[in-house]
């Protein structure tokens, strides 16, 4: 019978710190490729949790959100430019159309630098 991997496996301990936050220990994140702002699924699971990396996840809805976009020939600079009626009407379906409209400010695009 050939070796199977183990199906739960104790891997490290760590601590809630004051915020709530858990730190994965850096093997681990390395090992999975987890970066710093990696979603992930918190479980439960009897009287215990299991954190589930969602990065597959994430990255497969980006991708079948962007080839949409693409199939319907929609650039994002399109996408962009009907925010601020779908906006519109998010607050006005919240706070009735006789609401004080909100003011909108255009803030500048952060641009990440190539690494």
């Amino acid at each position: 019978m050939a070796n199977q991997p183990a199906v739960l496996e104790f891997l490290a301990t760590t601590r809630i710190g004051e915020k709530g936050q858990v730190t994965v220990p850096k093997q681990f994140r390395e090992n999975l490729g987890l970066e710093s702002g990696a979603p992930f699924a918190v479980l439960q699971l009897g009287n215990g949790l299991i954190l589930m990396p969602q990065q597959d996840h994430f990255e497969r809805l980006c991708n079948r959100i962007g080839s949409a976009l693409a199939s319907a020939g929609l650039t994002p600079k399109e996408v962009l430019a009907t925010l601020p009626e779908a906006r519109q009407r998010v607050y006005e379906r919240h706070y009735g159309s006789g609401a004080r409209k909100p003011v909108v400010v255009q803030r500048p695009v952060r641009r990440t630098r190539a690494k």
